[in-house]
């Protein structure tokens, strides 16, 4: 009884900015998350692009992209063990404070400049972020009630938030990594993480999910699920370790094994959920046009992940990275989509919360996210086409592209994981969020496929082609709105 009171004098407040306190707590955590993760995430594939003689890896442009797509799916398919642990053994709180620790380790040893070192802490990271990223989510879900008509406005500051983060962090680690090395980059993501940990700490008090903790706690029982779970960490550190050791040929295998998980994972959850006992008639019709959703996650992120690869060598290699005569790193141009979302969260909660039961319904705010991922690329294709196959890209094209892919982030992942707290069985609350994430993954594990076709010479069809699609996908979702909110019911 005490920590359900708890948990309902959190629901109550309004101390931060209208929102519960713990609001604070929890995109501060994810400011210095994302400032860790987009940091490193900037300079990664450049770094094993890089030559050897430069303190680089070595590898193939098409070879380190695919390495990146391979391992961002890493990261997110390990969220689903994460959201079960979370579920099932120590509850939410415990699982993000000891992801966030295993993340600052991943971090520290990235920051040392061995080869082994490197694949050893993205090792450490994959299993961080899976334990952190989907309960993060959740616990910012667990801040409202399910009637709490603040929660989509919640959710857009919490993400607008975060990219305070997201901006600092390519701005600071990717001017370290590309003007003295990549290992001071790697090293300045590891500050970042280690003081996330800390302020997640002291601000614990106000957070939600303290009922639904002690319950889980006190019914654990180690049985199979738990030794799955157990066996899934170990397999991910193996598959992860495995990349120190093994030529190219072999690193390439291992890519199209990871994409291969990372189509089915997805589908096998949502079977699984669909069929359990434990989920009521209403939450398993939910499932399907939650799918819908899912699709068009799926499709925009394919645009949004390449920031860290395909973009990121556009920028590198093919654009005037220079303004009135200054040059600038090109992995700035990563710090542009959370500029678009520091300015437009906040608008966009404000305008959310004016208009209450008249906005649009999810899955209008999800088509039109989608619709903004495809119009990035199709904006990147005309300024290849324009510019023609050798020229450099004028900078404004960039710039216009992650404009597009700001604003497609936070209409989209906002409404998305507000959504999914929404319609999440009860059962599987974590489960589902993870889901989410492991749809993400499933958009690495294609783009680690897609990305070995792409070449400068070809650009203007590579980019276009790709965003076409995503914009007639987010057009059809808009169409289908109607149709779709007969068949949501709120259980979440």
């Amino acid at each position: 009884m005490r920590e359900a009171e708890r948990d309902r004098a959190v629901q109550q407040d309004r101390a931060f900015l209208g929102h519960p306190h713990g609001l604070a707590t929890l995109f501060g955590l994810e400011i210095w998350e994302r400032f860790s993760y987009l940091g490193f995430q900037a300079i990664l594939a450049l770094y094993f692009a890089d030559a050897i003689a430069n303190g680089g890896m070595g590898f193939e442009e098409g070879v380190a992209s695919s390495i990146v797509a391979a391992y961002g799916a890493l990261v997110y398919l390990l969220s689903i063990v994460g959201a079960w642990i979370a579920d099932r053994i120590i509850g939410t709180y415990r699982t993000v404070l000891f992801g966030g620790i295993i993340i600052a380790a991943g971090h520290i040893f990235m920051g040392i400049p061995t080869a082994f070192s490197t694949w050893f802490g993205l090792a450490l990271i994959v299993l961080g972020t899976g334990l952190l990223k989907p309960n993060v989510s959740t616990k910012v879900g667990e801040l409202y009630s399910s009637e709490d008509e603040r929660r989509d406005a919640g959710f857009s500051i919490y993400y607008s938030g975060i990219n305070i983060g997201a901006f600092l962090g390519p701005i600071i680690a990717g001017w370290l990594g590309q003007e003295i090395g990549w290992h001071w980059g790697f090293g300045a993501a590891a500050v970042g993480m280690i003081a996330g940990v800390v302020q997640y700490v002291l601000g614990s008090t106000h957070l939600a999910g303290n009922e639904a903790a002690a319950r889980i706690r006190a019914a654990f029982r180690a049985d199979r699920g738990f030794w799955a779970t157990i066996g899934l960490i170990v397999a991910a550190v193996i598959a992860a370790a495995l990349f120190t050791v093994l030529a190219e040929e072999g690193i390439n295998a291992l890519v199209n094994v990871i994409s291969i998980v990372s189509a089915i994972v997805p589908i096998v959850m949502l079977v699984l959920m669909a069929r359990s006992p434990k989920v009521t008639k209403a939450e398993r019709a939910n499932l399907m046009p939650y799918s819908l959703l899912l699709i068009a996650l799926v499709a925009y992120n394919l645009m949004y992940f390449q920031t860290g690869n395909t973009l990121n060598f556009m920028a590198l290699n093919r654009t005037e990275n220079s303004l009135f005569g200054w040059g600038y790193p090109s992995t700035w141009y990563i710090s542009l989509t959370a500029i678009v979302e520091i300015i437009m969260g906040p608008v966009l909660a404000l305008l959310w919360v004016k208009l209450g039961k008249r906005q649009p319904h999810v899955a209008a705010k999800v088509g039109l996210g989608t619709v903004f991922g495809g119009a990035a690329f199709l904006v990147v294709a005309l300024g290849a086409s324009v510019s023609g196959e050798a020229a450099m890209l004028s900078a404004i094209w960039l710039v216009i592209c992650y404009i597009f892919l700001g604003l497609g982030d936070l209409v989209l992942q906002t409404s998305g994981m507000s959504a999914t707290t929404k319609l999440a069985p009860r059962a599987f609350a974590s489960q589902t969020m993870a889901v989410w994430f492991a749809a993400m993954a499933l958009s690495q594990g294609i783009q680690a496929q897609i990305v070995k076709f792409f070449d400068y010479d070809n650009a203007a069809l590579y980019f276009g082609i790709q965003g076409a699609l995503v914009v007639a996908y987010g057009v059809f979702l808009m169409a289908i709105t109607p149709w779709l909110k007969k068949r949501m019911t709120l259980v979440g």
